[in-house]
């Protein structure tokens, strides 16, 4: 299987990083085909510009940073997301990345009669190894948008029966090595089988 590994956070040694590589050595081991994007080291910028936006319904972003990222969607057969949770949801930079390159066009176009025509239902697996500073029980509160917007909107525009996974280190303000190895530990047991 062809997987996009979607790597969003700002410091290299942290233990995000553990998760990319740990995602990325499961993957490959299985004998999946991986590419990885590493939005903070490619300098993504999340920024759409008033023209960006104004052209935004009349077809595939004219930004040429942006190719590189339409060309991996296209080849995908699926997503997995590592990064933190942050006030909830998805850090900056990588709604960023889902407002420019998710773009008419690119994963879906408008059709005549309303509503929207998925263009990347080769996408079957979408998946989230995350971190989340609260517990779970707060998170659930709260109601886990940035899983949501991912494992309900970004997937509606997948296959149909697009497969999910979701991985969460809870209450991470307050880990230690152990639940930290442990977490690691199930994250190769769960996408040994992604």
């Amino acid at each position: 299987m062809r997987v996009l590994v979607i790597y969003c956070h700002p410091v290299p040694e942290g233990f995000c990083a553990a998760l990319r590589d740990t995602a990325v050595a499961t993957l490959t081991a299985r004998g999946d085909e991986v590419r990885l994007v590493d939005l903070y080291a490619e300098e993504f910028d999340p920024v759409m510009r008033p023209d960006e936006r104004r052209r935004y319904n009349d077809g595939p972003p004219a930004d040429p940073s942006l190719r590189p990222y339409v060309e991996h969607l296209k080849w995908a057969e699926a997503v997995l997301f590592v990064y933190p949770t942050w006030w909830y949801g998805l850090p900056a930079v990588l709604k960023g990345w889902f407002d420019r390159v998710w773009a008419t066009g690119v994963v879906f176009d408008l059709a005549p009669q309303g509503g929207i025509v998925s263009r990347i239902s080769h996408i079957r697996r979408i998946g989230i190894v995350t971190t989340c500073g609260a517990t779970r029980f707060l998170s659930l509160l709260i109601g886990q948008p940035g899983r949501k917007t991912i494992l309900r909107g970004i997937r509606a525009l997948c296959a149909p029966r697009t497969r999910t996974l979701y991985l969460a280190h809870y209450d991470m303000d307050r880990s230690t090595p152990a639940s930290r190895t442990a977490y690691l530990e199930r994250v190769k047991r769960k996408l040994a089988r992604f």
